[in-house]
C-alpha cells in the first residue's frame, strides 16, 4: 500500500516522502485496513521497530485535516515523550488551511501548561494526562483522538495502574474519542483490545529478520537451526560476541545486569574495538570524548568514559546525567559508538537499534524482594527488538548468554510466550489513589457509580466482582478514617485534605504522613534537616540508596549537629544514603565530593533533586492546608536550595536568570551577596570575576530590571 493512496493532504504526503516514507509496513497497511483512518479503534500489538509511530502520525494527519479537536499522544517515559515530540513537530510544516501546533508536558503535575491549551498535538506521559484529568482542565472535551504508546505496560506494577486508569476515562468522554493502542506483542492482546473497544490488528513482521539464539559452550545455537563458533578471548563471551558482529561492520548493543557491569563490559572490549575505527572515526571521537570533559565534573564516571569513547566503545545507565546520555544516544546512531553497554532501562525507552543485541545475563536484581531473579519472557523480547537498524542491516541477531543451559533458555525464552498483561489496578496503593482522584473529579458520587466506573477498567473484566468491591470496600473505608473522603448517605465527597492531595499527585499515605510531620513542627525553629528526612524517608522518593558500613558513622555525625534540626528524634537506621546525598548537595557539595564519597553520581542526584523539589513542594501547600504559615518561608528556601544545590546565603543570587549554583558562590566570594550588591557594582568589574566575562555581564545588569 502507498501513501499516496491514502486519504491524506498533500503537504501531509509531501513531509513523508521528505522522510523517505512512500510505500507502508504490512502492520501499517492493516491499520489502515483495519479503519484507522476512518476513526476506528484500533490496537497495533506488533514488534519493536515495525512501524508503531508511523500509525499515529497517519491517524493525526486524517484526523487534523478532517475533524476539529485535539490530538493527545499518552506516552510512559519523559525520554520517549521528548522523542515522540520532535518527531511530530515536524507536522507543524503541514499545510491545512490553519497552523498545527505541537506541544509537550512532562513535569509538575500540580500545574497546568498553557501551551498545551493551544495545541493540536500534545505530547504527555501517562502520569501528566492523569494529573489534567483531575485539575478538570477545559480542553479535555475536545480530545478527538488518543494514541497511547507501550499499552503493554498496564501490566507494570508502578506504571500500569494509572495508564488503565486514564484510558478508562478518555474512552468516558462525551467526545467519544478514536482510541489508537501501540503495544508490544502480548498473549492476551485480544482481552486488552476488547478493554478498549478495539479492532485488533496483530502482526510479527519486522522490517528486519530477527534470528535469535543461545551462547554456549563456545558456539551461539540459532533458533533457525544453525549454529556457529565465537573466536574466544579473556575478554569474555559477552563482548566476544559483540567483536564477532563489529568486525564486519555491525554495531553491538549489550545488555548487562548491573551499572558496574556495564561499565566493566564496556572497559573489556575498548581496545579490541579501537582497532576498527578508521582515523577520521578516531578524529571525530576525541572530540566527543572532550566534549563530555568540558561540559561535566571530572568525576571517576565521566573520566571512564571520556576514555572509553575515544576507543569506539560506550556505556548507557541512569547514573549518567541528561547531557552524557544525550551525547551516547546520538553518537550511537550515528554509528560512531560501535560497542555500547547498558542496563536494561534503555530497552524500555530511547529507540537504539543495533545489529546484534547480546544479553549478558537473564538476571536481574529485584530491589523489592532483595535478590536476582528471572527476567520475563516479556522482557526478553523487548531487549531482543533492539535488534537490527532498519536503515543499515539486511538481518538482527539477539544472543542470550547461556551457562550449560542452552536448550531450557531456548525452549523458555525464545520459544515462549510473553506473560498474558494483568491488571495491577487492585493493588492497595493503586485503588487508595485511583479511588480519591475519582471522588475528587465526582462529588457527591454514589457508592454504586464507583464500583461501576471501576467495572469499566481492564481490572474489572480480569477480577472477581466479589474480589473486587471487597478490595474497593477496603480502600474507601481507609479514605474515611483519614478524613480524605466523607460519606453522606450513599454519597461521597472529599474533604479539603482529600483534593489537595488528589492534586498534588501523591499517595493519600504520603500526605498523612507528611500531615503529621508539619503538625508536629515546633515553632521559630529551622528543620531543614528534618524536612528532607521526611521527603528521603516517603515511598515516592526516588531514587533511594540504602546505607553502606562505612556511612553510619557520617550520617550519626549529621544528625548529632543539626539536632536542633530535626521534626522527631531519629537514628542512623532510620536514614537512606540520599538523605546524606540531599544534604551534602545543599551544602554545595561538587559532584565529583558526592561520587567519590557518598557513591552517588551526577544522574542520581539529579533525579533525587528534582523529586525532592516536587515532595518540598507538596509540603509547602499541605503547610498551608494546616495552618502552618510560619513553616512557608522555609520550605520555599529549602526548594530552592534543592534546585540549585546552595547554601542559603545564595537564594537571592539565584533569583537572577543566569546565575547559577556556580557564578553565585564566585560572586558572592567577590563580596557581592545581595541583588543590590549587583546593581551597584560596575559592569566591567562584574565582568572581571571568574566565570563571568562580558557577556554573562551584560545579561545579568539587563535581568536586574526583571527580578524583584
Amino acid at each position: 500500500m502507498k501513501i499516496a493512496d491514502l486519504e491524506l493532504p498533500i503537504s501531509a504526503q509531501d513531509l513523508l516522502a521528505e522522510q523517505n516514507i512512500t510505500k507502508l509496513y504490512p502492520p501499517q497497511a492493516d491499520a489502515v485496513k483495519a479503519g484507522l483512518l476512518e476513526g476506528q479503534n484500533i490496537l497495533v500489538a506488533a514488534p519493536t521497530a515495525s512501524g508503531k509511530t508511523l500509525v499515529a502520525m497517519l491517524a493525526m494527519m486524517r484526523f487534523l485535516s478532517t475533524k476539529q479537536g485535539k490530538v493527545v499522544y499518552l506516552t510512559p517515559l519523559r525520554a520517549l515523550a521528548a522523542e515522540k515530540f520532535s518527531e511530530f513537530k515536524k507536522m507543524e510544516k503541514i499545510d491545512l488551511g490553519r497552523k498545527i501546533k505541537a506541544a509537550i508536558s512532562t513535569g509538575d503535575f500540580d500545574s497546568v501548561d498553557k501551551e498545551s491549551e493551544s495545541a493540536d498535538i500534545v505530547v504527555l506521559t501517562n502520569e501528566k494526562m492523569d494529573s489534567i484529568i483531575r485539575h478538570g482542565v477545559d480542553w479535555i472535551d475536545k480530545i478527538g483522538l488518543v494514541i497511547a504508546d507501550e499499552v503493554h505496560l498496564i501490566g507494570d506494577k508502578d506504571r500500569g495502574p494509572t495508564l488503565e486508569v486514564i484510558l478508562t476515562k478518555l474512552k468516558e468522554l462525551e467526545s467519544k474519542p478514536q482510541i489508537v493502542g501501540l503495544s508490544a506483542t502480548i498473549t492476551n492482546s485480544d482481552q486488552l483490545s476488547e478493554w478498549l473497544g478495539c479492532k485488533l490488528v496483530l502482526s510479527d513482521w519486522r522490517p528486519v529478520p530477527l534470528t535469535e539464539g543461545v551462547f554456549d559452550g563456545g558456539s551461539v545455537l540459532w533458533n533457525n537451526g544453525d549454529s556457529n563458533e565465537i573466536e574466544s578471548s579473556i575478554r569474555g563471551p559477552p563482548i566476544d560476541l559483540c567483536l564477532d558482529t563489529i568486525k564486519n561492520g555491525g554495531q553491538s548493543l549489550v545488555f548487562a545486569e548491573t551499572r558496574t557491569r556495564s561499565a566493566s563490559l564496556a572497559a573489556k572490549g575498548s581496545d579490541a574495538v579501537l582497532k576498527f575505527l578508521t582515523d577520521s572515526e578516531k578524529k571525530y571521537l576525541e572530540e566527543i570524548s572532550q566534549k563530555i570533559l568540558d561540559n561535566n565534573e571530572h568525576t571517576d564516571l565521566i573520566k571512564t568514559l571520556s576514555t572509553l569513547l575515544k576507543k569506539g566503545v560506550g556505556f548507557h545507565h541512569a547514573g549518567l546525567n541528561q547531557n552524557c546520555r544525550e551525547i551516547i544516544e546520538t553518537e550511537f546512531r550515528n554509528g560512531k559508538i560501535k560497542l555500547l553497554a547498558s542496563t536494561p532501562t534503555l530497552a524500555a525507552g530511547v529507540n537504539l537499534p543495533a545489529r546484534r543485541v547480546v544479553i549478558s545475563s537473564i538476571a536481574r536484581y529485584d530491589v523489592k524482594e532483595g535478590t536476582n531473579k528471572p527476567i520475563s519472557i516479556l522482557e526478553y523480547k523487548q531487549l531482543c527488538g533492539r535488534a537490527g537498524r532498519p536503515q543499515y542491516d539486511k538481518f538482527g541477531e539477539a544472543i542470550i548468554v547461556g551457562n550449560s543451559n542452552a536448550s531450557d533458555l531456548i525452549e523458555y525464552y525464545i520459544n515462549g510466550t510473553p506473560e498474558p498483561i494483568e491488571s495491577q489496578l487492585t493493588d492497595d496503593k493503586a485503588l487508595r489513589i485511583h479511588i480519591l482522584s475519582h471522588v475528587v473529579s465526582n462529588p457527591g458520587i454514589k457508592d454504586e457509580q464507583i464500583f461501576e466506573f471501576f467495572q469499566k477498567t481492564l481490572a474489572g473484566l480480569q477480577t472477581r466482582k466479589n474480589t473486587l468491591k471487597f478490595s474497593i470496600e477496603i480502600a474507601k473505608k481507609f479514605l474515611i478514617r483519614e478524613n480524605l473522603i466523607v460519606q453522606k448517605a450513599e454519597r461521597f465527597a472529599a474533604t479539603e485534605f482529600g483534593k489537595k492531595v488528589s492534586m498534588l499527585y501523591i499517595d493519600p499515605i504520603t500526605a498523612i504522613y507528611f500531615k503529621r510531620g508539619l503538625e508536629a513542627v515546633s515553632e521559630n525553629k529551622r528543620h531543614t534537616l528534618g524536612f528532607l528526612h521526611l521527603v528521603s524517608s516517603c515511598e515516592e522518593f526516588f531514587p533511594k540508596f540504602s546505607l553502606r558500613n562505612k556511612d553510619y558513622e557520617t550520617l550519626g555525625t549529621l544528625i548529632e549537629n543539626k539536632s536542633s534540626e530535626l521534626i522527631e528524634s531519629i537514628s542512623e537506621y532510620d536514614c537512606s544514603r540520599s538523605l546524606l546525598a540531599l544534604h551534602s548537595w545543599i551544602s554545595e557539595s561538587s559532584e565529583i565530593h558526592l561520587s567519590d564519597n557518598l557513591g552517588i553520581e551526577s544522574g542520581d542526584m539529579h533525579r533525587m533533586a528534582d523529586t525532592a523539589d516536587w515532595l518540598v513542594y507538596c509540603l509547602y501547600e499541605l503547610a498551608k492546608l494546616v495552618d502552618r504559615a510560619d513553616l512557608l518561608e522555609e520550605l520555599d528556601t529549602i526548594r530552592k536550595r534543592i534546585a540549585y544545590g546552595i547554601k542559603e546565603e545564595l537564594v537571592e543570587l539565584v533569583k537572577v536568570r543566569g546565575i547559577g549554583r556556580v557564578r553565585a558562590r564566585k560572586l558572592y566570594d567577590h563580596g557581592i551577596k545581595t541583588i543590590e550588591d549587583l546593581h551597584t557594582i560596575p559592569i566591567n568589574k562584574l565582568a572581571e570575576i571568574d566565570k563571568i566575562g562580558p557577556t554573562i555581564a551584560d545579561n545579568i545588569k539587563s535581568q536586574l530590571k526583571k527580578v524583584r
